[in-house]
């Protein structure tokens, strides 16, 4: 066999383990860091919005502020020491207190905040297209296996164990997320290349991704940080039952990237209008429900434009960047993902004289449907 097949598969093989690690264990601390400060320390509809925010603070500056301005050795060094930072910080959920519990939040957001970055740079190395867009696809797969897998897990941990204990079973993913990091390969900078000015917001391909991006970005924070409160509260739902309904969503949304891995788009444009406008569909049938079938239809629904936007943004990019430039349109990408994330999870608190977890929904459908009309003038 071709060594340089060899390398290419041990490459993908360390690739998507951690990105299965990283992410499985990131989404468990999205979904669950919510119910544990709602229903265990009594925080109220404001409280449970900033601490998704402060989360969402930490990776945006780790990842905007601090890693997209390292050379490629000192971020891979930085790399390395959040992965293992990210490993100790993990386990350390489980003995919070209603204040530890901002801290060790903040702290896991800024250990995030490097790792997710670094490995798309390191997926994205290929120099052919088509090559590159597949290797960018099966990545998104495993972004998406991992949300699946995810909550299964969780489900199964919560039908025998508080949610404290939930920190305690991932843990190991941090580790080995840790150990795997030092294997995660870096780009060689050139020093010309460093000293062009790289255009990268005016790009059309960046500029159809940063919308795609936003598009979702909001509904994808609410459902996160009150979907599950909002199954508790209206339909009185277990924990477990919960993390179950999750599992619904985050499988539309891997299908969704099977899609994409199989075929990839002709337009993304007309893709990312589908997704938005999916994902109002989905919203509304939230917001309209009335049991909890109905609810978990809509998360069904949801999925879909879960599972198209990332992988439509970063093929979108791939498309209008060279193998040079598209590592620092990802790194601008990632920081105006982690940039909404935290003025949306902030949001969530909107209409709270509403509904207590009704109002940042209405508060997402309203955000997505002032997307639509802007992906439509791209």
């Amino acid at each position: 066999m071709d060594s340089r097949k060899i390398s290419f598969i041990e490459v993908l093989v360390v690739i998507v383990t951690m990105t299965f690690a990283i992410r499985a264990s990131n989404n468990m601390i999205s979904t669950t860091v919510p119910l544990l400060s709602r229903y265990y320390f009594h925080f109220s509809q404001t409280e449970v919005g900033l601490i998704s925010a402060l989360f969402s603070l930490g990776t945006f500056i780790t990842s905007g502020l601090i890693n997209s301005r390292l050379s490629s050795p000192s971020r891979r060094k930085f790399f390395i020491a959040s992965s293992i930072g990210y490993a100790i910080v993990l386990p350390m959920f489980r003995f919070v207190d209603p204040i530890s519990l901002w801290l060790v939040t903040g702290l896991a957001g800024i250990t995030l905040g490097s790792i997710m970055p670094n490995i798309i740079t390191s997926a994205g190395l290929l120099e052919d297209r088509k090559a590159r867009e597949r290797v960018l696809s099966i990545y998104t797969l495993a972004l998406s296996g991992s949300l699946v897998a995810g909550p299964a897990i969780e489900t199964a941990i919560l039908s025998r164990f508080p949610i404290p204990d939930v920190f305690l079973f991932f843990a190991p993913f941090g580790v080995l997320a840790a150990a795997l990091s030092f294997l995660i390969k870096f780009p060689e900078e050139k020093k010309e290349e460093n000293k062009r000015k790289v255009d990268v917001l005016g790009n059309p391909g960046f500029k159809t991704a940063v919308v795609n991006i936003l598009a979702y970005n909001i509904p994808f924070a609410v459902i996160l940080a009150f979907g599950g409160i909002y199954a508790v509260d209206q339909f009185h739902v277990s924990f477990a039952d919960v993390t179950g309904l999750f599992t619904l969503f985050f499988a539309t949304s891997f299908l969704s990237r099977i899609y994409l891995s199989i075929r990839p788009p002709e337009s993304v444009r007309k893709h990312a209008i589908a997704a938005v406008s999916i994902t109002v569909i989905g919203l509304l049938m939230i917001l309209g429900g009335i049991n909890v079938y109905t609810f978990a239809i809509a998360l069904l629904i949801l999925g879909i434009p879960h599972g198209l936007t990332y992988p439509l943004s970063i093929i979108s990019i791939s498309r209008t960047f060279n193998p040079q430039r598209e590592e620092c349109s990802q790194q601008c990408l990632l920081c105006h993902y982690d940039a909404d994330w935290s003025n949306n999870a902030f949001s969530c608190r909107c209409h709270s004289s509403v509904n207590w977890s009704k109002g940042p929904l209405r508060c997402a459908n309203t955000n997505s449907l002032g997307a639509l009309g802007t992906t439509r003038k791209i």
